[in-house]
Parts: C-alpha cells; structure tokens; sequence
C-alpha cells in the first residue's frame, strides 16, 4: 500500500462517496495506487510573488503528504515555476512502505517512506535522545516529533518509527509566505524545543528565502546537525553533460565518482554521460573552508537554459552530491549546538535564473 493509497483509505475515499459515483471513485482508486502523489489530495498552499510560484505540503499528522520520520515535516515546496521551467517535483515512481531509503525495480524508482519527498527539505541528522533510550523507549526528531526506538541496532535515518507524538504544529500562510511553528516538549528525556521555518518570496526578485530556527527550551543541550537535500528536478531533465554542478572551492573527495560517469574538475562534478537505467553518482565533497562563503552551490542546465544558486549562512561540515536519472541532490550539512535557553538560526537563499539555450 502506498502512502496515498493508505490516505484513501483514511478518508478520502469515505468523504467523496456521497458526491461521486462509484464508477468514479474507482478510477480515483486507480490513479492513486499509480501516482507517487496526487498533489490535491494533502494539505498544501500556493505562494507567489508575481515572478515564483511554489507550491508547499503542510503538516498534518494524519493527512499531510509526508507523515514519516527522516525529513522536517515543514516546508516541503513540492513544484516551484520560474519563466516556464519547474525545478522540483518526485524523483520517484512510487512509494512502497517495505521498501528502506529507494531501490530500483522493474525499472521504476521505488522509494520507501521516509525518503519519499521532494524539493529543498531538511533533515536533523542525530536524533535527540537515542543513545540513552532502551528498545520500546522514545527519542526525538527535530521536525518530525517523539518517536518510539524499535530494537537496540544503531539509529537509521530510513527506517519508518512509530511518531508518538508530533508536537504542536501551527501554519501561517499569507501570499509571498508560509510560516511553520512546532512546540514540543519532553521533561522526563529532557529535552524541549520551537522550531520556527518561513518560507518566503521576495517582493521583486526571483528569490526563495527559507528562515529557520530553533530555540531550546528543554534542560539539556541541543547537538545535531541539519542539512537540506535540494532534491533538484529541473524540467525532468536527467543529469549528464547539460548540467553544471560548481562551488566556491576546489573540490576534493575520499571517494571520487566513476569517471564512465562523472569527473571532479577543479571546483566543478562535471557529468560525462547523461545518467540512465541504474546509474548512480554520489560523491563526499571536501575543501570547503571554516566559513560561510564556501556555502554556495550552482546547478544549471544549458539545454533547458535554467538555474539555481543555493546560497547558506552558516559554515559546513559536510557536503555531498546525490544523483540518479531524475535528481540532482546536494546534500551541504551544518553543525547544530544549542544551549538551554539558547536560540540558534540560518537560512538559505535560493536565486533562480534563466540563461541562453545552447550556452
């Protein structure tokens, strides 16, 4: 059962059969089942600043497009449209809850539920808690809630745990923004938190803003680290020798990719065949220095003539590129230490452009 079948039978399917023939809710059953997402089916909301229109999921602990436990449950910009060209959308064929982290299969893409979502979406790497929880005990993960720990085994970011508890989640939508709060709290783990996140178009420009941050109200230290995967599908466009991914430094990596399909070239990934079938790239991404000014990715297409400069206000610590036949992910983490009391924040800002074709 996908995660859209499983909404059907929720209630969708029960709440429109007052209005529509069963012939009709059929079809509607079949589409579901075929479709990664039937984007009209969640809570969601439209922004738009007269140049960017984004379309975002919102949170909903029993309805929301994404309700398991490895990304931040806010912000999730599912379809954003610059000048006609679209730069997010699933990367994925369809979603399977046996499925851990995607595999490949029958030639389709198959994802499991934790990494089925798309667009610029955060993840807290290290849960709070999980060191000192027994099996059956609960832990806590930033954006997504209190969860409860299933065997002794180390953490794994894509195993689906039971959510518990979400915390208090409440939305503020106005036409250029979306701004997210979750309140949660613990006393007996310790730990207790505001997560805050706006995303927001700025007036005039073809920018996209998303402010984050995190307050620790709880009695323990906050250490983690946070990384956005930008999960880039750019006009589904496969990525291959029409892409340029660059950054500010000269790239250095522990793994390089396989030259049959990718080659590090000074501070550019550069593709030398467009991915297909089962391809994979992945690289470690070294030589960024101990400030901000190294956080800043490129990635463009010259066939399609668009681009995106990703732009983030905190140091990194870690940094990876993540590509198969229909996304191209950076994956640039930052260190999260937050004291009782303390507030901590950083945001992104994503710059979209177009440039000539055939550049």
């Amino acid at each position: 059962m996908t995660i859209l079948q499983n909404f059907r039978v929720r209630g969708i399917k029960k709440s429109l059969a007052a209005v529509v023939p069963s012939a009709a809710i059929l079809l509607l059953s079949l589409m579901i089942g075929a479709a990664p997402c039937l984007a009209a089916a969640y809570p969601q909301a439209t922004i738009s600043n007269g140049q960017i229109t984004a379309k975002v999921y919102l949170p909903a602990a029993k309805s929301g497009y994404y309700r398991s436990t490895r990304f931040d449950w806010s912000g999730a910009v599912y379809s954003l449209q610059y000048k006609g060209h679209n730069y997010y959308g699933p990367w994925y064929d369809k979603v399977d809850p046996k499925v851990i982290n995607w595999v490949y299969r029958d030639g389709q893409i198959v994802s499991g539920p934790c990494s089925a979502l798309m667009g610029p979406v955060d993840e807290f790497a290290l849960p709070l808690g999980w060191n000192e929880a027994e099996s059956g005990g609960v832990f806590i993960k930033i954006g997504v809630g209190i969860l409860r720990k299933q065997g002794n085994a180390r953490y794994n970011r894509y195993y689906p745990y039971p959510v518990l508890n979400p915390g208090k989640w409440s939305v503020k939508v106005s036409k250029e923004s979306i701004r997210f709060q979750q309140v949660l709290s613990d006393p007996a783990l310790g730990y207790g938190y505001i997560y805050r996140k706006v995303v927001r178009l700025v007036p005039g420009k073809s920018e996209m803003v998303i402010e984050r941050s995190l307050k620790n109200t709880g009695r323990l230290e906050i250490k983690s680290s946070v990384y956005d995967h930008n999960f880039t599908v750019l006009d589904r466009q496969s990525p291959g020798p029409d892409f340029k991914f660059e950054v500010p430094f000269q790239i250095r990596s522990p793994r390089p990719p396989n030259p049959k399909l990718a080659l590090i070239k000074g501070n550019q990934i550069v593709y030398t065949k467009q991915l297909s079938g089962e391809d994979q790239v992945a690289v470690p991404i070294q030589g960024f220095g101990d400030t901000a000014k190294d956080a800043t990715i490129i990635i463009e297409n010259r066939k399609v003539g668009a681009g995106v400069r990703v732009t983030g206000n905190r140091p990194l610590i870690q940094d990876l590129l993540w590509s198969i036949r229909t996304v191209l992910a950076d994956e640039p983490y930052i260190a999260i230490d937050v004291q009782p009391g303390a507030e901590f924040s950083w945001n992104n800002t994503l710059t979209y452009y177009t440039l000539p074709t055939g550049r």
